[in-house]
């Protein structure tokens, strides 16, 4: 949290001083994007076929196959992308800034940067936490496409359900506010993800051994704190914002 604070000051006054390391930042957004992007539709597109399949099974039984649109709809934007966005986040994204900072922190560079007066959170992190905030909305926005796409697809051709009741029951139950915590959920879990990657990694010690566990904690912590927080986040918008007819 510490971290966090600081990195986020530094960033606003770098910004206002016109002095925002852009160059670095855009060059950690398209590596962030390069690995991400293909496993993002990989994961969008099984997980839009599963929730279709399960949940038309089901609605099948009950006579509602129309509802299979609002369930995917609802399945994929509140829970699936956001999901998906931390995961692959955590796992590749954290596993490359951990591993590039704890290497960076055993040669001594970290110390070094100390030495000559630069600030190791204003030179090393901030560039990472704005790149990760650029890209996690946007792989947000990929798999919610790519999966609601893989859904209807599915609904389509092998659940004999309408196209225009599958639209007409997604655009019913699918609000502008489901789309707006799945996009907030992706910002702060990315954030989360890349705050804990640079704490791990900057903390590493003890060689080539130390990265290597700098960056498994910095995967699992991760991985867990963002299933915490997103069972929070649920409990919080279910209680706020329950599912209704738009």
């Amino acid at each position: 949290m510490r971290m966090g604070a600081e990195a986020l000051s530094f960033g606003l006054e770098d910004a206002v001083r016109l002095r925002f390391q852009w160059r670095e930042t855009l060059s950690q957004a398209w590596f962030f994007i390069t690995v991400t992007a293909i496993p993002g539709v990989l994961m969008a597109v099984p997980f839009g076929v599963i929730v279709s399949v399960q949940v038309g099974n089901l609605v099948h039984e009950l006579g509602a196959n129309s509802l299979i649109g609002a369930a995917g709809g609802l399945g994929v934007i509140k829970q699936g992308a956001p999901m998906a966005t931390g995961l692959l986040l955590g796992g590749a994204g954290a596993a490359a800034i951990a591993a590039d900072l704890g290497a960076r922190t055993i040669r001594d560079e970290v110390d070094a940067m100390r030495v000559m007066g630069i600030n190791p959170t204003q030179r090393l992190v901030v560039p990472r936490i704005a790149a990760m905030l650029v890209v996690a909305p946007l792989l947000n926005i990929l798999i919610i496409a790519v999966g609601v796409v893989a859904g209807y697809i599915v609904a389509i051709g092998a659940l004999d359900v309408t196209s225009g009741s599958y639209w007409e029951s997604f655009g019913a139950f699918t609000t502008s506010i489901d789309v707006w915590v799945s996009l907030a959920k992706s910002l702060l879990f990315g954030f989360l993800v890349v705050i804990v990657a640079c704490q791990r990694g900057m903390e590493a010690k003890g060689g080539p051994r130390g990265v290597a566990d700098g960056v498994n904690a910095a995967v699992i912590l991760s991985v867990v704190s963002i299933v915490v927080i997103n069972t929070a986040i649920t409990q919080v918008v279910t209680m706020f914002f329950p599912v209704r007819l738009a």
